[in-house]
């Protein structure tokens, strides 16, 4: 199929809506929540298991097609009831997994997660920006748990993950830091208090700045306590699909987009070296995770100590997602023509390779020389999240904004 112009709005939405079609309505469970695991064809192949990341993806996902659309409004309530009706446990946390059956919640995974706190945050900003009752107080119960309970204010960062009873492990990882950041940012925009957009520059000058220059000037993954790099965690573990080793081409991308996007909300008040920081993190990724042979974006690569190069060479649809995202959100900021033939040749790869024309939505993973490795379109986690995301995020860097609502 010949790709539409994708700098022109009407395309993005129309892809939007393209995307969107494949969930809808068959993702919502009259018994609660979302379904999270779908087939190329949209079947549902796990009726009744239920993770936090997809449960407050469906409501950002329910909340954007509210927004643009005109979708119900009633469709975000009942995700984000979801979430907090079967995930939120006695101890205020949320549950990492369930099992969901018959209406009842069994606690699969019980392990507190800063990075499930942060989509926590993330979905209750969106809907609250949809008028929910209780989400914009939803906001506030949540960054302050995320406060209370995994906030280290020696390092300026938060910790990572904590047993049910609320003790915190020694792992630390930037990941929960970055979305935290883009949770942080929803936050400010659906409630407009400063505290959110404080938090924001705090997180991304310990990373971007502070943890970065102890790794060549890029963002290392993992940690350990002391917010040192720990260079071997998971190194034999390239299916840990939150927790990777190397350098993450995507994380590297989504960082300059979520700068850029701190760069505007504070205008002139912004510090001098977000743009050229999102430019360098921007820019490195190409160089060192575009596939020259076949095209796309590598998962990650080497740190030099390592001898460099591509460590995991297998293409996921969110990395090239978040990437043409930067891409817009840099030719934008900078008027540098060169990041939007990025912008193209991003999308010219994922309209080939990784957007399903017939059922909609986009692949999950393919391999190195981009064939199917699965059937899965939509397991635990993706919920297109990103690439929904990154359509509204394009909008976003090109000043077009939602219709109005009554």
């Amino acid at each position: 199929m010949p790709r539409p112009d994708l700098r022109q709005p009407a395309a993005l939405l129309a892809h939007m809506r393209h995307t969107l079609a494949f969930y809808a309505p068959r993702v919502n469970d009259p018994s609660g929540g979302c379904f999270q695991f779908f087939k190329d064809d949209g079947t549902v192949y796990d009726r009744r298991t239920r993770h936090l990341v997809s449960s407050t993806r469906f409501v950002f996902n329910h909340a954007l097609a509210w927004r643009w659309f005109g979708a119900p409004v009633g469709d975000v309530t009942h995700a984000l009831a979801f979430v907090n009706g079967a995930h939120r446990q006695a101890n205020g946390g949320y549950a990492w997994v369930l099992d969901w059956h018959d209406g009842h919640a069994t606690v699969t995974d019980g392990t507190l997660h800063c990075y499930g706190l942060a989509f926590v945050l993330l979905a209750h900003a969106h809907a609250a920006e949809a008028g929910v009752a209780g989400a914009r107080e939803g906001v506030a119960a949540t960054f302050d748990l995320m406060e209370q309970r995994f906030w280290e204010p020696a390092h300026g960062l938060y910790a990572d993950e904590a047993t049910p009873d609320w003790r915190v492990g020694p792992y630390r990882g930037q990941n929960a830091n970055m979305h935290a950041c883009e949770a942080l940012l929803a936050a400010h925009a659906a409630t407009g208090k400063a505290r959110y957009l404080a938090r924001v520059l705090q997180l991304a000058t310990s990373i971007a700045q502070r943890q970065a220059a102890q790794a060549g000037g890029l963002v290392w993954e993992h940690y350990h306590p002391d917010w040192t790099p720990d260079w071997n965690y998971n190194r034999h573990d390239k299916t840990n699909i939150f927790r990777p080793w190397g350098f993450q081409t995507g994380h590297l991308t989504e960082w300059a987009k979520l700068l850029l996007m701190l760069d505007r909300r504070l205008g002139e008040a912004a510090p001098a070296w977000l743009v050229p920081t999102a430019q360098h993190f921007f820019d490195t990724a190409m160089r060192e995770g575009w596939d020259a042979t076949h095209g796309g974006l590598v998962y990650g690569f080497a740190p030099p100590q390592e001898g460099g190069g591509v460590c995991d060479g297998d293409k996921y649809f969110w990395v090239q997602a978040e990437s043409l995202a930067a891409a817009a959100w840099l030719a934008v900021r900078t008027g540098d023509d060169t990041y939007w033939q990025w912008y193209d040749r991003l999308w010219d790869y994922a309209w080939e390779h990784f957007v399903d024309h017939t059922h909609g939505a986009w692949y999950r993973i393919l391999g190195p020389a981009n064939q199917k490795l699965t059937d899965e379109k939509s397991p635990a986690g993706k919920t297109d999240y990103h690439t929904l995301g990154a359509c509204q995020d394009v909008l976003a860097a090109l000043g077009v904004t939602p219709p109005a609502h009554d």
